[in-house]
């Protein structure tokens, strides 16, 4: 086994780290206050090349594995988790899909402009009453003179405002109270098609969360994503892929709690002397090291399963769930650890505990991730 970074995973750390502290870092408070999304973040990582990294370079990406876009996703999110969420959708959700199921025109004629960051991706699953319970879509695609024609609605979908074009899903047909789930490309410029960008939420406040509205929305046949019928089955294997991005972006959250908590432990005097001298501050920053480093290794392992091809839903169910509970609770622990500074948005942990409570929730809850790791043990 080798535990090493490869020498171009090292330099993709190295140079995300930097651009993390230079550039992400300094205007993180202020976009969660003012609910910004910053456009011109991406349009640098556009430059250097990272919109596209785990994607063929004949489509404009970077040629790289899972485990460099963990290291980006991570990264990013060490500083602000709404670039890394960001981030994470775009590659997981937006690109990956039509990576996965589309024909060689469709990935000429989409998946480019996403590589390129020209378009941000996006994936359009979630609806106001199928949650957890995807096979309750609602939304309808009616076949019709070569094409499709949608209606219905979609909740809390990340970077549609920000997207050309949007793989969402629908009900094409219903066969003995059986639903047929397709995968259709939808531009987000046809008639019909409306992006609403009204969340209040409680946290990643300057990532973009919209709901869709689809009205007589009408598509071309050559649209549809992969073959009829199974949607279904390609928004599971696009989700196995998520999990890895929402398992990093904890690891990255978490890790940016930990070092502002130690930080300020070394600094923070009290009774003569500084609080990380303390061992009862010791042993929560001990265990918070701990359970980081467990997780980190936790993402990269279903990250290097889907790059040998290897079966990895079993470990991206994992790695999703331990990450994200030890990031709420590494999170909690940095805000204690500040005391009432810590409930001060000037210190940062607060924004990093309420960013870290989606992680439990996005992608399947941490009960659905329980499900899907009953059934792989057989229970």
């Amino acid at each position: 086994m080798n535990f090493d970074l490869t020498s171009e995973q090292e330099m993709i750390k190295r140079t995300l780290r930097q651009f993390a502290d230079e550039v992400v870092a300094p205007g993180a408070i202020e976009r969660d206050r003012t609910k910004r999304f910053p456009v011109e973040i991406f349009n640098q990582l556009a430059k250097m090349g990272v919109m596209g990294l785990p994607f063929p370079e004949k489509y404009g990406g970077g040629g790289a594995d899972t485990i460099s876009f963990a290291i980006v996703v991570e990264e990013l999110s060490r500083v602000c988790g709404s670039t890394g969420i960001t981030y994470s959708a775009h590659i997981s959700l937006g690109g990956a899909p039509l990576f996965l199921f589309g024909t060689e025109e469709q990935k000429q004629t989409f998946l480019t402009p996403i590589c390129t960051g020209e378009s941000l991706g996006a994936f359009g699953l979630t609806e106001p009453n199928a949650g957890s319970d995807a096979g309750g879509t609602r939304t309808r695609a009616h076949e019709e003179n070569g094409g499709f024609i949608i209606n219905g609605n979609k909740c809390f979908i990340t970077n549609a405002s920000f997207a050309k074009h949007i793989a969402i899903t629908a009900v094409t047909e219903v066969k003995d109270d059986k639903k047929e789930i397709s995968a259709i490309i939808v531009p987000t410029n046809a008639k019909g098609f409306t992006v609403i960008d009204q969340y209040e939420k409680m946290g990643l406040n300057s990532s973009n969360t919209t709901e869709l509205v689809l009205e007589d929305v009408r598509v071309p046949a050559q649209n549809l994503l992969g073959k009829r019928g199974e949607g279904f089955r390609q928004f599971l294997i696009t989700l196995d892929g998520g999990r890895i991005g929402i398992g990093a972006m904890a690891v990255g959250i978490a890790q940016g709690a930990y070092e502002k908590a130690l930080e300020y432990a070394k600094e923070r005097k009290q009774f003569g002397k500084s609080i990380s001298s303390f061992q009862a501050i010791q042993f929560k920053l001990a265990d918070m090291a701990m359970k980081i480093e467990l997780a980190r290794n936790m993402v990269y392992k279903a990250a290097w399963l889907k790059d040998q091809g290897r079966p990895f839903s079993k470990e991206a169910a994992m790695c999703k769930l331990y990450a994200s509970e030890i990031c709420m609770e590494v999170t909690s622990q940095a805000v204690q650890i500040h005391g009432g500074y810590g409930y001060m948005k000037e210190y940062q942990v607060e924004r990093m505990m309420r960013d870290a409570k989606l992680l439990e929730i996005g992608e399947g809850t941490s009960e659905v991730q329980r499900m899907v790791i009953s059934r792989f043990i057989g229970c």
